[in-house]
């Protein structure tokens, strides 16, 4: 299976192109970039609107650091990665204070609307395991697994070893499965942990 990101150096030309002044740059930028930076803000803060705001904050930075760029320092989505994080793990300290309690819908009375219920009880029971991880465990779990960022990436982003990223992952992972498990059956995850836990 063929990767369809572009190559790096398109968006380091692009970043050139823009700090020359070029705005359609920008714009390429944004489109490619954008959506995967919401993505990870919206599973780091559980809310659409702070995911917005991270995103615009990411790409507004990516903007101003544009004309000292060096290519080669770091790949752009790596360095838009870590600002990202960053700035949603601010976030996360800044509101810590307050629980993030995820309820889900009441049910739809319609026969397909069990599925969907379901879904939505597997999502807000994830999102609040996620909300309980320490910031880096939940933001490397995020970056592995949702956005399947590979691990020498992730230590990039994180500013850590890639040895630090397994364990951080491990022990995420770990955490999560051990908050999940106690409803793994009316989740649908009953074959994940299996019968005799372990």
């Amino acid at each position: 299976m063929t990767d369809a990101r572009p190559p790096e150096p398109a968006d380091a030309r692009l970043l050139a192109q823009f700090a020359a002044g070029d705005r359609e740059a920008a714009r390429l930028l944004t489109l490619r970039h954008g959506p995967r930076i919401h993505a990870l803000a919206r599973r780091m803060l559980g809310d659409a609107a702070e995911a917005e705001d991270v995103t615009q904050e990411t790409m507004l930075r990516l903007w101003r650091i544009a004309p000292d760029w060096q290519p080669g320092d770091a790949a752009v989505t790596t360095w838009l990665y870590r600002v990202a994080s960053n700035l949603c793990i601010d976030r996360l300290r800044r509101r810590r204070e307050r629980t993030m309690a995820v309820l889900p819908d009441r049910a739809d009375p319609a026969p397909a609307a069990v599925e969907r219920i379901a879904a939505r009880d597997r999502a807000a029971a994830l999102e609040a395991a996620l909300a309980d991880l320490p910031d880096r465990q939940r933001l490397a779990v995020v970056l592995r697994h949702l956005d399947e960022r590979p691990n020498p990436e992730i230590a990039e982003i994180l500013g850590t070893s890639v040895e630090a990223v397994e364990s951080l992952v491990a022990r995420g992972r770990r955490a999560l499965i051990a908050r999940l498990a106690p409803r793994a059956e009316d989740l649908g995850y009953a074959n994940a942990y299996g019968e005799g836990g372990g």
